[in-house]
């Protein structure tokens, strides 16, 4: 070989390595930048513009700043996002009061000891998860975790601990918001959950077991997952499915992104033995979030609806399976009839449309449907476009509440809708009245519902709803509950002293 090849051998071998190093310094530098953090609204993970109102609710920080995707190997990193989310989730512990039924002796009735036998109340410890979104204390949960509970306190990661104030519930939800006082606490942003894609991992940080600060790994399964918990028609039938190991203990908990965003509250599992079994649910916090800053702003979740009746394929399916199969393989949404002051019939929606879209949003099934509507609130006006005999046709319908009309609800005092006061009862009365439970009532209005219904001054109330009552924020709590039901009422056992038990229902619908 001569010297002038010698040169062009050697020139293109010191060429090919200055590309590699070039190469690996450009993906070094690359691989850098993606792990700098960037501030909400970047491209790529934008969040909804409703999404964005919830946030401003809690006045989360604009220029919070997110974590690392990927490793310089190219792998998922979730070390960054485990570390800021653990901050941001707390460990709830609840104080319930429960009633414990005592050995009856069957001789006793025959010496007049067998009526109203005293049954043993005790305390009763749960624990489940929260997560902090907002600096000054807020904390979204689940309803379940905090239900009938007397106290409730938290505990951070730091281990600085703090009561809980519940600021509002919705059963239908499964969320509960709670406040501690304080300022400056870590919180998780809001992601866009209804940008999440089947596949894309995720993390669940939560308490399982009482094992607080856990983090565990898995991906989305599903989206818009329905008929997870069964229940009311006004029950949420759009939740993110996800394979991370969710068990007791992670209720209330974190659902983030490899960004670190909160995108759900781990709410379910589906297990035989009641511990991870592979299948767990989240309440997206496209509707999460819409229902806290609803709690917070107004004490009580705006629901809209459309006033539209659907066919209920699985009891469709015990009378005409092939009917059902047809059903079940629409493309949207079938509307079987409507609701009184439907706003969907007002709007020129009939019977037998199909509902393919809300605001260009298309819809597949009930829980699309479901998830698209729980972003709005009643008076808000969306755009549905319907299937008619094969032909598109779009519809502007201004939602209602379940009232039939475009109101606001607020929260009032839950007690002075009963329009009556009460005083706690001492043990040793209750010891002498041969009850467990009760609270007496003090004084009522001449307009009230108690008097109403023919409740007066010195009934004793022993349970509600089938749930025992000893003091005013017992009956509070169980009246707010009842008023975001359906059927809105109240059924009161008690008595007046020496008189028999009596049962008195008590009409909510009149008073919200």
């Amino acid at each position: 070989m001569n010297t002038k090849n010698s040169k062009n051998v050697i020139f293109i071998v010191l060429a090919a390595i200055i590309s590699s190093i070039v190469t690996l310094l450009g993906n070094s530098v690359i691989n850098k930048n993606s792990g700098n953090r960037l501030p909400v609204g970047s491209p790529g993970h934008s969040i909804s513009e409703e999404v964005k109102a919830y946030a401003n609710s809690f006045e989360q920080d604009k220029n919070v700043v997110l974590t690392n995707l990927t490793t310089t190997e190219g792998y998922p990193d979730f070390t960054e996002a485990a570390s800021k989310s653990v901050d941001g989730v707390v460990h709830v512990k609840t104080t319930t009061t429960v009633t414990q039924q005592q050995y009856i002796n069957p001789f006793d009735f025959f010496f007049g000891f067998g009526d109203r036998m005293p049954s043993q109340p005790r305390e009763q410890i749960g624990f489940g998860s929260g997560v902090i979104i907002s600096k000054d204390g807020y904390i979204i949960t689940n309803n379940h975790v905090v239900a009938n509970a007397t106290e409730v306190s938290v505990t951070l990661n730091d281990n600085r601990e703090f009561i809980a104030k519940v600021a509002g519930t919705d059963p239908n939800s499964d969320i509960a918001l709670l406040k501690i006082e304080g300022d400056n606490f870590p919180y998780l942003t809001f992601g866009n959950s209804d940008a999440l894609r089947v596949g894309e991992w995720v993390l669940a940080v939560g308490n399982p077991f009482n094992l607080t600060s856990t983090v565990t790994a898995g991906i989305v399964s599903a989206k818009n997952r329905g008929n997870v918990m069964g229940g009311g028609p006004n029950d949420i039938q759009s939740f993110i499915q996800v394979d991370a190991a969710v068990n007791r203990g992670n209720s209330g908990g974190a659902l983030v992104n490899t960004r670190g965003e909160l995108v759900g509250i781990n709410t379910a599992i589906y297990s035989q033995t009641g511990d991870f079994a592979g299948y767990a649910f989240a309440v997206p916090i496209s509707i999460a979030g819409k229902i806290a800053a609803d709690l917070k702003e107004y004490g009580t979740v705006q629901r809209a609806l459309l006033g539209i009746t659907v066919p209920n394929i699985e009891n469709i399916r015990r009378q005409d399976p092939e009917k059902a199969r047809e059903l079940s393989q629409l493309k949207g949404v079938q509307v079987e009839g409507f609701g009184d002051r439907s706003a969907a019939k007002s709007a020129g929606i009939q019977k037998g449309d199909i509902i393919t879209a809300i605001n260009n949003v298309p819809v597949r099934n009930f829980a699309e449907m479901q998830n698209q509507l729980s972003k709005y609130r009643p008076g808000e006006k969306v755009n549905v476009t319907v299937d008619r005999n094969g032909n598109n046709r779009s519809f502007t319908v201004e939602l209602t509440n379940n009232e039939g009309n475009t109101e606001i609800t607020r929260s009032t005092n839950a007690v002075s809708t009963l329009g009556a006061t009460f005083k706690q009862i001492p043990e040793e009365r209750k010891k002498t009245l041969g009850i467990s439970s009760g609270i007496e009532v003090e004084s009522v209005e001449s307009n009230g519902l108690f008097r109403k219904e023919g409740i007066n001054k010195g009934f004793i109330i022993m349970r509600i709803n089938n749930t025992p009552v000893n003091s005013e924020s017992d009956v509070a709590g169980i009246v707010a509950s009842t008023g975001n039901r359906q059927d809105k009422v109240l059924l009161v056992a008690g008595f007046y002293p020496n008189g028999r038990t009596q049962y008195i229902a008590i009409d909510l619908s009149g008073n919200r």
